[in-house]
């Protein structure tokens, strides 16, 4: 996912290679961040995209091809073989072993290029696959701090030599196994380290830290030359704050390599600015990223609209074209079927459907669009008040549904804790449709902002998704907290600052849902509160953090001695449990028998109500 122009150097997230979807960069880093490749995908895609040719046969692996960088400043371009190559391409998702059940479809859409991350033993299916319909592979080698803040671990470039001859030892050994392969285009060193470096490193270090990256990213470059003189080797970063250090550190690449998203329409400018004397490919592209919208109004990244996405992949393209004789093309992001969340930002085919963006791609690259049937369209999607909607409870979802075609639609409602628990997954949720084009959805039950999304299929491969954000509030409750501001003990208390603690019993009845009681990590553990005299109440409303109780009771007493059960359960989930029990006690306590988590306890409210 991608930046702004950092500030010299100073963006990933959804994944590099093995994650499992992009992921949300700290407020301050929005202007520089990136997305990276996509984690591991389902099996099988033979229901959900469009017929394609069979895959030829195996093609003549020794039968390589020569690719150069040729002409002069302003006017270069990319030869295979002595032929003008375009790069017209999508950064691959799929499991290489699988590669030749979705290569025909990469094909299909036009394109003549995917890009990788990584290159090992594993790549030779993809390769083949590729080579089989006519694509060539740009092959990546993963270097730390790979994919922008957050993302890999840190290395010393300026003094740490055994992992710097490590990576001269492994690169050339792959080069060396595929350079006569007929399905490479060309090698890519790196990817966004020069910003990454910022996550370990600050001030002159960290300019240090830089300048030995892109020198050592040099001696990469050469040493692949000498095994490989037919095929060129780049390098990608995120933006093009990277490419001053290139340009000083990195004479022996033969081209630049940039991702970048919203801001992809900048890179010509800033290629101008900078006086350049080598060209470039757009590596990661397409539509704005998580970094670079504005937040809704409960504070989270607002997605743009599948028409919006459809229509960011065309303008990148077209900006990416439009720099002659400078730009080679692109390879944008991101032929993948994750269906999460950030799968469902990114992918032309999540969960194996197609979308708009799939067709827009499709029709920027050439391909054979006659025929299509194309997805379902979500416009107007709205939330009743989406910004305190009761945890448990029903909402309304609305939105306005077209499909091109007139196919017969059929809908799912799913959510997502992300910007809750950091947690990708798509999850589906209880709904009922109510009338054309509304949903009855049963809110989670975990407070915080969910993401929730409305899935239209039309039973042809193609599918409309349109998502926005919740705020789950706790469910009201008639009647008075009695135990609001009330003194309360607890068997634990975590004293120290982890997870934002310290978090003592009063925390639970302070009436406000930024502070918790935690206990220690045992069991058993209770939290009780003093209503200052012998009181009956009639509902309790719990509301857990993470760490629940999977077995408690509720209990009463008139000494704080002796107690007695008026409920209990064995099948807590966490989240918010709003029980209808009634009791009379001075004491009242929440008795954990068996945590949900390997952690303690911990509320955020335990409220009582009369």
């Amino acid at each position: 996912m991608h930046p702004r122009p950092p500030a010299p150097p100073a963006p990933p997230g959804a994944a590099r290679p093995g994650h499992a979807g992009h992921t949300r960069r700290a407020r301050g880093l929005r202007a520089v961040l990136s997305a990276g490749a996509a984690g591991a995908l389902l099996a099988g895609l033979t229901t959900a995209l469009p017929a394609a040719a069979q895959p030829a046969p195996e093609p003549d692996a020794a039968a390589a091809s020569v690719v150069e960088v040729t002409g002069s400043q302003g006017a270069w371009q990319l030869t295979v073989d002595g032929q003008p190559y375009t790069v017209k391409g999508l950064t691959w998702g799929p499991p290489v072993a699988e590669a030749a059940d979705y290569m025909p479809d990469v094909a299909s859409l036009g394109a003549n290029t995917v890009r990788t991350w990584g290159t090992d033993a594993t790549t030779r299916p993809l390769l083949d696959a590729a080579a089989a319909n006519g694509v060539k592979v740009i092959a990546g080698f993963w270097l730390q701090p790979g994919g922008g803040p957050g993302s890999g671990g840190c290395v010393d470039y300026v003094a740490d030599t055994a992992y710097k001859n490590d990576m001269l030892a492994e690169f050339p050994r792959w080069v060396q196994e595929y350079k006569d392969h007929s399905g490479v285009l060309m090698w890519n060193v790196g990817n966004e380290s020069v910003l990454g470096l910022q996550n370990c490193y600050e001030g002159a270090e960290l300019e240090r830290q830089r300048d030995a990256y892109t020198s050592f990213v040099n001696d990469v470059a050469k040493k692949i030359h000498e095994v490989d003189p037919n095929h060129p080797v780049t390098s990608t970063d995120a933006w093009v704050g990277a490419w001053p250090y290139y340009k000083k550190n990195a004479p022996d690449l033969d081209l630049y390599a940039v991702n970048s998203y919203a801001a992809v329409c900048d890179v010509r400018a800033a290629w101008e600015a900078g006086g350049y004397d080598k060209p470039y490919i757009v590596t990661e592209g397409g539509p704005p990223g998580e970094w670079e919208v504005e937040d809704d109004a409960n504070g989270v990244p607002e997605e743009p609209s599948d028409v919006a996405k459809a229509e960011g992949y065309g303008r990148a393209w077209d900006c990416v074209t439009g720099h002659t004789g400078v730009s080679l093309g692109a390879t944008l992001f991101h032929y993948g079927i994750e269906d999460d969340f950030g799968g469902v930002w990114f992918n032309l085919t999540p969960d194996k459907q197609r979308r708009l963006s799939y067709y827009a791609v499709k029709e920027a690259y050439g391909g054979d669009t006659g025929g299509d049937n194309t997805p379902p369209v979500i416009s107007g999607l709205a939330a009743e008040n989406a910004g305190a909607v009761p945890a448990g409870r029903e909402f309304t979802l609305s939105a306005d549904v077209a499909d091109p075609d007139g196919d017969q639609l059929t809908y799912e409602v799913l959510v997502n804790s992300n910007y809750v628990d950091q947690d990708k997954a798509l999850r589906p949720a209880q709904f009922r449709q109510t009338g054309d084009g509304t949903f009855a959805v049963t809110a989670p039950d975990k407070l915080g902002v969910w993401k929730v999304y409305l899935r239209a299929t039309d039973g042809k491969g193609n599918v409309g998704i349109e998502t926005l954000s919740v705020k789950v509030v706790p469910p009201p409750v008639d009647g008075t907290n009695i135990a609001r501001g009330k003194p309360s003990t607890a068997s634990t208390e975590q004293t120290d600052a982890y997870g934002g603690c310290p978090c003592e019993a009063g925390d639970a009845t302070d009436g406000s849902y930024d502070t918790r009681w935690a206990s220690s990590w045992a069991d058993p553990q209770w939290l009780s509160v003093d209503l200052g005299e012998r009181t009956s109440f009639d509902h309790v409303q719990l509301t857990w953090e993470g760490a629940f109780a999977r077995s408690y009771a509720i209990q009463v007493s008139d000494d704080g001695q002796n107690w007695q059960t008026v409920y209990e359960t064995a099948e807590g989930n966490g989240g918010i449990d709003d029980l209808e029990v009634s009791g009379t006690g001075r004491y009242v306590r929440m008795n954990g028998t068996a945590r949900g988590t390997g952690y303690g306890y911990s509320l955020y409210e335990f409220g009582v109500y009369r």
